[in-house]
């Protein structure tokens, strides 16, 4: 008989640098799945690593190798520094995403730093990451890889909205589940408040006070990436190309940059949920309360924010939910989400040495 109850420690590091989240949970699997956060915490990066995992980007293959391997030497005293906070006595598995430094799946090409050997190495526990690889290499996107955990841990929600780095989402249609990234969020934001010296924008209260432009709203909203179909996925590769020098040509204060591309993002999302149901917004872009409330002006429908527990480590969960499916050989990456030739189980496990 397979094992019902699993305990684990789920690790995600975001595109928006807020820091590494981890979440403890259990997961009971019977005919369904539920699960418990046990305990969570979101530890912000260092000025060095900040700098580090933003300079990667122009890394060279030897620096990045060198890279990916103190990644996975930091992200080893993080787990255990939290497995001693919290006194963690029973880990079945480390389910880690890593930091995804190049994202070209159209290149056959995604790069998630954050060694598991050395994890699985340096805390004695077995360790699952890498789950982005195998499906590009099936010629998926790679991403997003959240929505089964959508799919079977958050069923009482017509969609699920993320809002991070970038703003993703995915819903049923049919039966069948779909998922995509809609637009830069986060990236883009924090890129404008950080001109003005902030880390990020509290609130929306600097896009709030500022201009709408229509012209740049206008161009925008006329992207080619909006008028593809999925399954699509950004990286930061979009943000540097095409947003940023597109903004930056209109040559505005960061305000009104900010006020407009506010307004884009809800109208883009307003695109996406026009069948009435409820929303489950996640992620770091929930507390700009200025950008929910334009999201909420443009839909009709129950727009649902969760405990901050679920707000701030949906990701690391679902990773850790992820981490229990390859564990168990099961699949846990769908192919009308990524585009892949087949479903598959993704990922990577390692045992210590």
């Amino acid at each position: 008989m397979s094992k019902t109850v699993t305990y684990c420690i789920g690790l995600m590091s975001g595109t928006s640098l807020d820091g590494v989240d981890l979440v403890y949970t259990k997961f009971h699997d019977t005919n369904s799945y539920s699960f418990k956060i046990i305990n969570c915490i979101t530890i912000p990066y260092s000025k060095k690593w900040l700098q580090l995992l933003k300079d990667a980007f122009h890394f060279n293959k030897k620096q990045l190798q060198q890279l990916d391997l103190e990644y996975g030497n930091y992200l080893s005293k993080l787990i255990l520094d939290f497995i001693q906070k919290y006194s963690i006595k029973k880990i079945d598995f480390i389910a880690s995403h890593g930091h995804t430094i190049h994202h070209k799946p159209e290149k056959g090409y995604t790069l998630q730093i954050g060694n598991g050997q050395i994890i699985a190495n340096n805390t004695k526990i077995k360790t699952i990451c890498d789950f982005r690889t195998q499906d590009v290499a099936y010629g998926g996107q790679g991403a997003p890889l959240v929505p089964i955990g959508d799919k079977l841990l958050f069923a009482n929600y017509t969609y699920c909205l993320n809002l991070g780095g970038f703003a993703n989402i995915s819903f049923d249609v049919y039966n069948t589940r779909i998922a995509f990234d809609i637009g830069a969020v986060n990236t883009v934001l924090n890129h404008y408040a950080n001109k003005l010296g902030f880390l990020y924008d509290t609130n929306g209260a600097i896009a709030k006070s500022g201009k709408l432009i229509p012209n740049l709203l206008n161009e925008l909203n006329t992207l080619e990436f909006y008028k593809t179909n999925y399954p699509k996925s950004l990286g930061f590769e979009y943000v540097n190309a095409i947003l940023i020098p597109l903004i930056d040509t209109y040559n505005l204060d960061e305000k009104d940059i900010l006020r407009t591309y506010v307004e884009h993002i809800a109208f883009q999302i307003s695109e996406q949920i026009k069948e009435l149901g409820n929303v489950l917004i996640t992620g770091g872009g929930v507390f700009n309360t200025f950008l929910i409330e334009r999201i909420t002006s443009y839909s009709k429908n129950k727009i649902v924010i969760p405990n901050k527990d679920i707000i701030d480590f949906k990701e690391a969960l679902i990773f850790a939910f992820l981490g229990l499916r390859k564990n168990k050989n099961e699949i846990n990456c769908l192919k009308s989400v990524t585009g892949a030739d087949k479903d598959h189980s993704s990922g990577v496990i390692f045992s210590s040495k």
